[in-house]
């Protein structure tokens, strides 16, 4: 009998947790958003120029993007410097071996969430 209640109080709890409406209300965007897709999809095959175009300026942006990445990598690397250059001269070599160890660890994380 006691289990019943517990199963029976679970049941209660997930369901009210689950909000049908929010669910409802999910699902029902989510099939809009199938149906735009799908309309805007066959608008871009009936123009191939125009998907053409839109591929390209994609590519640019992803292209600047990277660039912009690759510009905060230098500046770091300047900001880097500079903060060595700020350091007493007696401690310059121990710092710059723990900044050294800082970044190896931080590019090693990177690479293994990239495989």
């Amino acid at each position: 009998m006691a289990e019943e209640h517990i199963a029976e109080r679970l049941l209660r709890e997930t369901v009210g947790a689950v909000h049908t409406e929010d669910l409802f209300v999910e699902a029902l965007r989510d099939l809009v958003k199938d149906e735009v897709k799908a309309y805007i999809r066959a608008r871009l095959d009936a123009n191939p120029q125009l998907k053409a175009e839109i591929r390209e300026a994609v590519r640019e942006l992803m292209e600047a993007k990277l660039r912009e990445a690759y510009a905060f990598v230098k500046l770091a690397k300047s900001g880097a410097k500079l903060g060595l250059e700020l350091v007493p001269p007696a401690m310059r070599a121990e710092v710059t071996k723990e900044l050294a160890r800082i970044i190896e660890a931080e590019v090693g994380a990177i690479l293994e969430r990239t495989d």
